[in-house]
């Protein structure tokens, strides 16, 4: 059976770490910490798990430190963590079995990496990332932010996922970042643009992020699937500063470079015309995001939600607009089996029961779904 080191940087995780190491510290045979200038009882609580606790000075960019992280390694494969990651139980079964059967000529294994929950443990956002890493192949970090191993080899993709469990979020940390590299005069990548629009969008800085976006999108260069959601993302910032007719060019711009339609771009264009009132394209949409199926070893991002509940929430609606009032109570059933308890699926729940006289109940009632 092939050993492991954990390898992880840190900074001011007291509230998080020791449940972090908690979820993994008997499926690996070696924790490597690297603080990167904590003042809170980081350090102590660490020293708890392990006495391989050593310390690098911050330099600006994430990548310096996860590779001085990873120098401390001395098992045959690294793995990494963030502090706020756990793995779950069902997980760490499938980690198990993974480290027992692992064949040593496979150089990385891929992991998804469950981003976001939301309130009823339905997973917002997910990709793969290369995870567990051969020690001796010396693979480096790159990149300044949104780090990236540049691994190469034979890489295997596994069904294990590494949950994010973020308690709070650090507002304006990466865009800062991203600002001092233009003031640097540093030459942005594809990669480079993609992520400091999302930083830019994140923090409500629309028109920016539409100009990175399109940067990205124009440039000959780069990740397709990166200039897939830069058009996906663009619209959305488009949305916001309600440009409704640039917003529906870069959803189907997306189709240039996927080739085939993708849920997130279903569910924003049936978004976009039932804002406008024409509820019969906006279902050919919703309906159609509900039918692409997902492929597990696909790297880029994946929103679940845009294939589950929000389109046949959606779909209530929009249903119920044209007067099709069971079509609309079969979808909300099936956003309900997502969401059991949001407010709005319960609304149009008690709503559709009236109007469907399957309910006893009287008495006044907005006579609108809710979204």
């Amino acid at each position: 059976m092939v050993t492991i080191s954990l390898c992880m940087i840190v900074k001011n995780e007291e509230e998080v770490l020791a449940r972090c190491l908690d979820s993994v510290k008997d499926l690996v045979d070696e924790i490597n910490i690297v603080d990167t200038g904590s003042e809170d009882r980081t350090v102590e609580i660490a020293k708890g798990y392990t006495d391989r606790v050593f310390f690098f000075e911050w330099t600006g960019r994430f990548a310096d430190a996860r590779n001085e992280a990873f120098k401390y390694a001395t098992k045959d494969y690294t793995l990494y963590l963030d502090a706020d990651d756990v793995i779950l139980e069902e997980d760490r079964k499938k980690f198990k079995e993974l480290k027992e059967n692992l064949d040593p000529s496979v150089d990385s294994v891929s992991m998804y990496y469950n981003a976001g929950t939301d309130e009823f443990g339905n997973v917002t956002l997910q990709y793969r990332r290369n995870r567990l890493v051969k020690t001796s192949k010396n693979f480096q970090w790159g990149g300044d932010v949104h780090n990236y191993l540049n691994v190469y080899g034979y890489v295997i993709n596994s069904d294990v996922a590494i949950t994010h469990k973020k308690t709070r979020h650090a507002v304006g940390r990466n865009l800062s970042i991203y600002d001092t590299k233009i003031e640097r005069g540093d030459v942005f990548s594809p990669r480079d643009y993609f992520y400091y629009g999302n930083e830019l969008r994140e923090n409500g800085h629309h028109e920016k992020a539409v100009e990175s976006y399109t940067k990205n999108i124009e440039h000959k260069e780069g990740w397709i699937e990166d200039k897939v959601y830069a058009c996906i993302n663009r619209a959305d910032c488009y949305r916001f500063i309600e440009n409704t007719e640039m917003e529906l060019a870069s959803l189907f711009e997306s189709l240039r470079f996927s080739k085939t339609p993708r849920p997130e771009m279903c569910s924003r264009v049936g978004y976009n015309f039932q804002r406008k009132g024409e509820y019969k394209p906006a279902i050919y949409w919703y309906e159609l995001a509900t039918k692409i199926e997902n492929d597990p070893n696909k790297w880029s991002f994946t929103y679940p939600a845009y294939s589950t509940w929000y389109p046949h929430l959606q779909l209530c609606v929009c249903y119920y607009r044209i007067a099709e009032f069971e079509k609309a109570y079969e979808h909300n059933e099936k956003a309900r089996e997502y969401r059991p308890q949001d407010e709005r699926v319960l609304y149009n729940r008690e709503l559709l029961e009236k109007k469907l006289g399957l309910s006893q109940e009287t008495g006044q009632q907005n006579d609108e779904p809710s979204e």
